[in-house]
């Protein structure tokens, strides 16, 4: 019974079936029932970075985060992760890719998700990624470089749309919105019986928005073989840049989450952070 009831519904679904997109399906916070963290962002795991843990007040939350310094290093990278990032379980790969490029970086974990505390929504995560930029700003100013990867490239573009101090701009495996971001993940044999809707709070989300209103210098890195934010999807973000500034790298080989560490990557990041120091 319960197998033809499961078919009954395929059958159902695939007449016409209406899917409902919403935060819960963006947003990937942690739950009570979740086994504890036991890797953490520390010195041996980032050796010969200077690690700072950083508090900031926002509303309805307590955000967390680590400044990892160098000596000489002039610019910080502002990092915004994916919809799964964790601070302590992923911080480390990322000083890794970013070290040989000589920048400080600055990561915080979102509101709900490991050290930070709060409920998690798009306007909050919104609001905190200005709260924290704006921080990070107050003591580098003008030396800011954001880099936002997966649901990251729309917090990211969102604070270099919204405070003109921003000194550059990574996109990394970003696309243009939410509804094309979901039907990218759908197979193409369910498309003509499928209808997507984003929910209200996912629809004011838009790449290509952000981006066509900010003027500054970007990098949009891609992975050939990323399925979940493909290529087209990246390049239409980078065509609706506005400034000439600006360089769309494909990474061969590479999928949604392994372009940073990719050696094809790093020297187009390298380059970028080292021209935003010279500007």
């Amino acid at each position: 019974m319960k197998s033809m009831r499961l078919a009954l519904a395929m059958v159902v679904c695939l007449s016409g079936c209406a899917v409902q997109v919403g935060e819960r399906n963006v947003l990937r916070a942690d739950r009570p029932d979740d086994p504890p963290r036991t890797q953490l962002l520390d010195a041996a795991s980032a050796p010969g970075w200077k690690l700072d843990e950083l508090a900031l007040p926002s509303a309805g939350a307590a955000l967390h985060g680590v400044a990892a310094s160098r000596p000489g290093n002039a610019l910080t990278v502002l990092y915004f992760g994916g919809n799964a990032f964790h601070l302590d379980q992923h911080g480390a790969e990322v000083l890794a890719a970013v070290a040989p490029c000589g920048a400080d970086v600055t990561i915080f974990d979102y509101r709900g998700y490991g050290r930070s505390k709060g409920q998690p929504s798009i306007a909050a995560l919104q609001q905190d990624a200005l709260r924290i930029f704006d921080d990070v700003n107050s003591r580098h100013p003008g030396k800011v470089v954001l880099h936002g990867q997966s649901l990251g490239s729309f917090v990211a573009a969102y604070v270099a749309q919204q405070r003109p101090a921003v000194r550059g701009l990574i996109l990394e495996s970003t696309t243009t919105n939410a509804r094309d971001w979901s039907n990218a993940m759908l197979p193409w044999y369910v498309w003509p019986f499928v209808r997507l809707r984003t929910s209200p709070e996912l629809q004011g989300i838009d790449n290509v928005a952000a981006a066509s209103a900010y003027a500054g210098p970007a990098l949009v890195l891609v992975g050939e073989n990323d399925g979940v934010t493909p290529p087209r999807l990246a390049s239409k973000v980078y065509a609706a840049l506005q400034s000439p500034a600006r360089r769309l790298v494909l990474v061969p080989g590479a999928g949604h989450n392994d372009v940073l560490s990719n050696p094809v990557a790093r020297p187009a990041y390298c380059q970028f952070i080292a021209e935003m120091a010279m500007r």
